[in-house]
């Protein structure tokens, strides 16, 4: 797996910007505020699904896209983080 963009990026470049939109305008528009919004678009908090939805009601993609897109993101990040020791899981036999 590659490093993907955050799903913010890619909102920020290839929806708000082309429609020329401020960030104001773009939050007003998907019913959030600013200030949430602004935290997406700069990739400090990620897509949640009620945001996702909303993405897909305003006609940017659909929520499933936008919640691979972030999940995609989150699970490279954590591949990239020192993970704490883990010790295998016990399965009783034959339950695999």
């Amino acid at each position: 797996m590659h490093n993907p963009p955050h799903p913010g990026e890619i909102l920020r470049q290839d929806i708000i910007a082309p429609l020329g939109l401020s960030v104001a305008e773009a939050a007003d528009r998907i019913a959030m505020s600013r200030v949430a919004l602004s935290r997406v678009l700069n990739c400090n908090a990620g897509i949640s699904p009620d945001l996702a939805v909303r993405l897909e009601q305003a006609g940017a993609s659909t929520a499933q896209a936008w919640m691979t897109m972030q999940a995609n993101y989150d699970l490279w990040q954590a591949l990239q983080r020192q993970q704490p020791p883990v010790r295998p899981l016990a399965f009783p036999a034959g339950m695999h």
